[in-house]
Protein backbone atom coordinates (compact mmCIF):
# COMPACT_ATOMS: atom_id res chain seq x y z
CA UNK A 1 0.00 0.00 0.00
CA UNK A 2 1.46 3.35 -1.01
CA UNK A 3 1.53 6.29 1.35
CA UNK A 4 -1.38 8.08 -0.40
CA UNK A 5 -3.65 5.04 -0.05
CA UNK A 6 -2.55 4.54 3.58
CA UNK A 7 -3.33 8.17 4.35
CA UNK A 8 -6.77 7.86 2.77
CA UNK A 9 -7.55 4.70 4.76
CA UNK A 10 -6.36 6.36 7.97
CA UNK A 11 -8.52 9.40 7.32
CA UNK A 12 -11.58 7.25 6.67
CA UNK A 13 -10.94 5.29 9.88
CA UNK A 14 -10.72 8.45 11.98
CA UNK A 15 -13.91 9.77 10.37
CA UNK A 16 -15.75 6.52 11.09
CA UNK A 17 -14.63 6.50 14.73
CA UNK A 18 -15.69 10.14 15.10
CA UNK A 19 -19.13 9.39 13.65
CA UNK A 20 -19.60 6.43 15.97
CA UNK A 21 -18.55 8.51 18.97
CA UNK A 22 -20.93 11.24 17.91
CA UNK A 23 -23.78 8.74 17.59
CA UNK A 24 -22.95 7.40 21.04
CA UNK A 25 -23.05 10.88 22.55
CA UNK A 26 -26.35 11.65 20.81
CA UNK A 27 -27.82 8.40 22.11
CA UNK A 28 -26.59 9.15 25.62
CA UNK A 29 -27.99 12.69 25.43
CA UNK A 30 -31.34 11.31 24.27
CA UNK A 31 -31.41 8.87 27.17
CA UNK A 32 -30.58 11.64 29.62
CA UNK A 33 -33.33 14.11 28.73
CA UNK A 34 -35.16 15.57 31.69
CA UNK A 35 -38.57 13.96 32.21
CA UNK A 36 -41.79 15.72 31.22
CA UNK A 37 -42.85 15.56 34.87
CA UNK A 38 -41.00 14.78 38.10
CA UNK A 39 -42.93 12.61 40.56
CA UNK A 40 -41.67 13.17 44.10
CA UNK A 41 -42.18 10.48 46.73
CA UNK A 42 -42.69 11.64 50.31
CA UNK A 43 -44.05 10.86 53.75
CA UNK A 44 -46.96 13.30 53.96
CA UNK A 45 -46.88 13.45 57.75
CA UNK A 46 -43.37 14.77 58.29
CA UNK A 47 -43.73 18.36 59.53
CA UNK A 48 -42.36 20.84 58.70
CA UNK A 49 -40.68 19.21 55.67
CA UNK A 50 -43.85 17.86 54.06
CA UNK A 51 -47.28 17.50 55.68
CA UNK A 52 -50.95 18.36 55.21
CA UNK A 53 -52.63 21.48 56.52
CA UNK A 54 -56.16 21.63 57.93
CA UNK A 55 -57.54 21.63 54.38
CA UNK A 56 -55.59 18.55 53.39
CA UNK A 57 -53.16 20.50 51.19
CA UNK A 58 -49.49 19.49 51.14
CA UNK A 59 -47.27 22.17 52.63
CA UNK A 60 -43.79 22.38 54.13
CA UNK A 61 -40.20 23.40 53.59
CA UNK A 62 -39.38 20.60 51.13
CA UNK A 63 -42.67 21.15 49.30
CA UNK A 64 -41.79 24.82 48.75
CA UNK A 65 -38.22 23.95 47.80
CA UNK A 66 -39.24 21.23 45.33
CA UNK A 67 -41.87 23.46 43.69
CA UNK A 68 -39.32 26.22 43.20
CA UNK A 69 -36.77 23.74 41.85
CA UNK A 70 -39.32 22.43 39.36
CA UNK A 71 -39.99 25.95 38.09
CA UNK A 72 -36.28 26.58 37.59
CA UNK A 73 -35.81 23.24 35.85
CA UNK A 74 -38.80 23.96 33.63
CA UNK A 75 -40.42 20.66 34.67
CA UNK A 76 -43.70 20.35 36.65
CA UNK A 77 -43.55 18.36 39.88
CA UNK A 78 -46.13 16.02 41.35
CA UNK A 79 -46.08 14.85 44.98
CA UNK A 80 -46.92 11.23 45.73
CA UNK A 81 -47.24 9.94 49.30
CA UNK A 82 -45.53 6.55 49.65
CA UNK A 83 -44.72 3.99 52.32
CA UNK A 84 -41.52 5.58 53.60
CA UNK A 85 -40.21 2.24 54.78
CA UNK A 86 -40.23 1.09 51.12
CA UNK A 87 -38.98 4.33 49.58
CA UNK A 88 -35.98 2.83 47.79
CA UNK A 89 -38.21 0.22 46.14
CA UNK A 90 -40.66 2.93 45.02
CA UNK A 91 -37.78 4.82 43.42
CA UNK A 92 -36.21 1.83 41.70
CA UNK A 93 -39.57 0.61 40.33
CA UNK A 94 -40.14 4.12 38.89
CA UNK A 95 -43.29 4.78 40.92
CA UNK A 96 -41.49 8.04 41.77
CA UNK A 97 -38.53 9.93 40.30
CA UNK A 98 -37.22 11.54 43.47
CA UNK A 99 -37.33 11.11 47.24
CA UNK A 100 -37.56 14.61 48.66
CA UNK A 101 -38.73 14.76 52.25
CA UNK A 102 -36.00 15.22 54.82
CA UNK A 103 -34.06 12.25 53.45
CA UNK A 104 -30.85 11.66 55.38
CA UNK A 105 -27.74 10.84 53.34
CA UNK A 106 -26.25 7.59 54.67
CA UNK A 107 -23.60 5.21 53.35
CA UNK A 108 -26.14 2.40 53.15
CA UNK A 109 -28.64 4.46 51.14
CA UNK A 110 -25.89 5.82 48.89
CA UNK A 111 -25.17 2.26 47.75
CA UNK A 112 -28.72 1.98 46.41
CA UNK A 113 -29.63 5.47 45.21
CA UNK A 114 -28.02 8.69 44.01
CA UNK A 115 -28.12 11.86 46.09
CA UNK A 116 -28.08 15.54 45.39
CA UNK A 117 -25.58 17.64 47.27
CA UNK A 118 -26.66 18.10 50.91
CA UNK A 119 -28.81 21.15 51.60
CA UNK A 120 -29.69 20.96 55.32
CA UNK A 121 -28.28 19.78 58.64
CA UNK A 122 -30.22 17.47 60.93
CA UNK A 123 -29.63 15.69 64.24
CA UNK A 124 -31.25 12.92 66.26
CA UNK A 125 -33.02 13.86 69.50
CA UNK A 126 -34.20 11.82 72.46
CA UNK A 127 -37.46 13.42 73.62
CA UNK A 128 -39.48 12.63 76.77
CA UNK A 129 -42.54 14.17 78.41
CA UNK A 130 -41.85 17.34 80.34
CA UNK A 131 -42.99 15.68 83.59
CA UNK A 132 -40.78 12.61 83.09
CA UNK A 133 -38.08 11.89 85.70
CA UNK A 134 -35.81 10.56 82.91
CA UNK A 135 -32.94 12.99 82.39
CA UNK A 136 -30.43 11.15 80.18
CA UNK A 137 -29.76 8.00 78.17
CA UNK A 138 -28.98 6.00 81.28
CA UNK A 139 -32.46 6.71 82.59
CA UNK A 140 -33.97 4.92 79.60
CA UNK A 141 -32.63 1.51 80.63
CA UNK A 142 -35.50 -0.98 80.41
CA UNK A 143 -37.83 1.67 78.94
CA UNK A 144 -39.82 1.84 75.70
CA UNK A 145 -38.46 4.11 72.98
CA UNK A 146 -40.53 4.87 69.91
CA UNK A 147 -39.32 5.96 66.49
CA UNK A 148 -40.27 5.91 62.81
CA UNK A 149 -39.70 2.71 60.85
CA UNK A 150 -37.40 3.09 57.87
CA UNK A 151 -35.99 6.37 59.21
CA UNK A 152 -32.40 7.37 59.92
CA UNK A 153 -33.31 7.17 63.61
CA UNK A 154 -33.12 3.39 63.21
CA UNK A 155 -29.61 3.81 61.81
CA UNK A 156 -28.71 6.01 64.79
CA UNK A 157 -29.95 3.35 67.19
CA UNK A 158 -27.95 0.65 65.43
CA UNK A 159 -24.81 2.78 65.64
CA UNK A 160 -25.36 3.14 69.40
CA UNK A 161 -25.57 -0.61 70.00
CA UNK A 162 -24.95 -0.55 73.77
CA UNK A 163 -27.70 2.02 74.28
CA UNK A 164 -30.10 0.05 72.09
CA UNK A 165 -29.36 -3.14 74.01
CA UNK A 166 -30.16 -1.36 77.30
CA UNK A 167 -33.69 -0.51 76.21
CA UNK A 168 -36.70 -2.57 77.18
CA UNK A 169 -38.30 -2.18 73.73
CA UNK A 170 -37.97 -0.23 70.50
CA UNK A 171 -41.44 0.44 69.13
CA UNK A 172 -41.67 1.57 65.50
CA UNK A 173 -44.38 3.73 63.94
CA UNK A 174 -45.41 4.74 60.45
CA UNK A 175 -44.33 8.31 61.19
CA UNK A 176 -42.77 10.40 63.95
CA UNK A 177 -46.00 12.28 64.69
CA UNK A 178 -47.75 9.05 65.71
CA UNK A 179 -44.82 8.23 68.00
CA UNK A 180 -44.91 11.68 69.62
CA UNK A 181 -48.66 11.39 70.13
CA UNK A 182 -48.15 8.07 71.95
CA UNK A 183 -45.45 9.69 74.07
CA UNK A 184 -47.83 12.49 75.02
CA UNK A 185 -50.42 9.88 76.06
CA UNK A 186 -47.83 8.05 78.19
CA UNK A 187 -47.90 4.85 76.12
CA UNK A 188 -44.13 4.98 75.60
CA UNK A 189 -41.29 6.57 77.58
CA UNK A 190 -39.30 8.38 74.89
CA UNK A 191 -39.11 9.13 71.16
CA UNK A 192 -35.96 9.18 69.04
CA UNK A 193 -36.76 11.73 66.36
CA UNK A 194 -35.23 13.88 63.62
CA UNK A 195 -34.53 17.31 65.08
CA UNK A 196 -36.37 19.16 62.30
CA UNK A 197 -39.57 17.25 63.11
CA UNK A 198 -39.10 17.05 66.86
CA UNK A 199 -38.39 20.73 67.42
CA UNK A 200 -41.21 21.81 65.10
CA UNK A 201 -43.70 19.52 66.86
CA UNK A 202 -42.46 20.62 70.28
CA UNK A 203 -42.87 24.28 69.33
CA UNK A 204 -46.60 23.61 68.93
CA UNK A 205 -46.74 22.06 72.43
CA UNK A 206 -44.12 24.04 74.39
CA UNK A 207 -44.98 22.66 77.84
CA UNK A 208 -45.39 19.01 76.85
CA UNK A 209 -41.94 17.69 75.91
CA UNK A 210 -38.25 18.12 76.64
CA UNK A 211 -35.04 17.01 74.93
CA UNK A 212 -32.74 14.90 77.09
CA UNK A 213 -30.07 14.17 74.45
CA UNK A 214 -29.23 15.81 71.13
CA UNK A 215 -26.04 13.82 70.45
CA UNK A 216 -27.46 10.62 68.98
CA UNK A 217 -26.18 11.53 65.53
CA UNK A 218 -25.53 14.46 63.20
CA UNK A 219 -26.84 14.13 59.65
CA UNK A 220 -27.42 15.94 56.38
CA UNK A 221 -30.46 15.92 54.12
CA UNK A 222 -30.28 15.37 50.36
CA UNK A 223 -32.65 14.58 47.50
CA UNK A 224 -32.66 10.93 46.44
CA UNK A 225 -32.93 9.72 42.84
CA UNK A 226 -31.98 6.76 40.68
CA UNK A 227 -28.24 6.40 40.18
CA UNK A 228 -28.60 6.38 36.39
CA UNK A 229 -30.40 9.75 36.34
CA UNK A 230 -27.13 11.67 36.20
CA UNK A 231 -28.45 14.58 34.12
CA UNK A 232 -31.31 15.17 36.56
CA UNK A 233 -28.83 15.01 39.44
CA UNK A 234 -26.53 17.51 37.74
CA UNK A 235 -29.34 19.95 36.88
CA UNK A 236 -30.85 19.74 40.37
CA UNK A 237 -27.49 20.41 42.01
CA UNK A 238 -27.19 23.52 39.84
CA UNK A 239 -30.62 24.72 40.89
CA UNK A 240 -29.89 24.11 44.58
CA UNK A 241 -26.67 26.06 44.19
CA UNK A 242 -28.55 28.96 42.60
CA UNK A 243 -31.18 28.94 45.37
CA UNK A 244 -28.40 29.10 47.94
CA UNK A 245 -26.71 32.00 46.15
CA UNK A 246 -29.83 34.12 45.66
CA UNK A 247 -31.13 33.68 49.22
CA UNK A 248 -34.14 31.48 48.41
CA UNK A 249 -32.92 28.69 50.71
CA UNK A 250 -32.43 31.10 53.59
CA UNK A 251 -35.85 32.69 53.05
CA UNK A 252 -37.65 29.33 53.09
CA UNK A 253 -35.70 28.13 56.12
CA UNK A 254 -36.62 31.26 58.06
CA UNK A 255 -40.25 30.78 57.04
CA UNK A 256 -40.45 27.23 58.42
CA UNK A 257 -37.80 27.13 61.16
CA UNK A 258 -37.37 30.76 62.22
CA UNK A 259 -33.66 30.53 61.38
CA UNK A 260 -31.37 29.45 58.58
CA UNK A 261 -30.37 25.80 59.07
CA UNK A 262 -29.58 25.15 55.41
CA UNK A 263 -26.16 24.23 54.02
CA UNK A 264 -24.46 26.29 51.35
CA UNK A 265 -24.61 24.24 48.15
CA UNK A 266 -21.49 24.82 46.03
Amino acid sequence: MNWKKALAVGTMTVAAVTMLAGCGEQKQDAQQKLPDKIVIGLDDNFPPMGFRDDNGELIGFDIDLANEAGKRLGVPVEFKPIDWDSKEAALKSKQVDMLWNGLTITDERSQQIGFSKPYMNNAQLLVVRNDSPIADRAGLAGKIVGTQEGSSSIDALNKNADFKASLGQVKTYGDFVAALMDLELGRIDCVLVDSVVGRYYMSKKPDTFKVIDDKMGDEQFGVGMRKEDTLLQEKLNGVLKDMTADGTMTKLSQKWFGEDITIKVN
